[in-house]
């Protein structure tokens, strides 16, 4: 579905409802626009699709320490193979 925008005089362009809806975004929100190389524009909502360095420490658990070369070859001994 293509929807056509105009550009004020200023170089600035007002989304309408529906795309704003589209993306999931709210007053206030941001949006992320990449610029693609024939002459397009890539437009979604900030944060979505956001680069995994983001997840960073999402899943921490309680410090371990770390095993010895010792206790991982023990521990590959000990397992049994059909």
């Amino acid at each position: 579905m293509a929807i056509e925008l105009t550009v004020t005089a200023k170089g600035q362009v007002t989304l309408r409802q529906a795309v704003l809806e589209h993306l999931g975004t709210k007053p206030g929100e941001k949006v992320e626009v990449d610029l693609l190389p024939d002459g397009r524009v890539e437009l979604r909502a900030a944060g979505a699709g956001a680069p995994l360095s983001r997840l960073r420490g999402i899943l921490r658990r309680e410090v371990t320490r770390p095993i010895t070369l010792e206790e991982m070859q023990e521990a590959i001994e000990s397992v049994e193979y059909p």
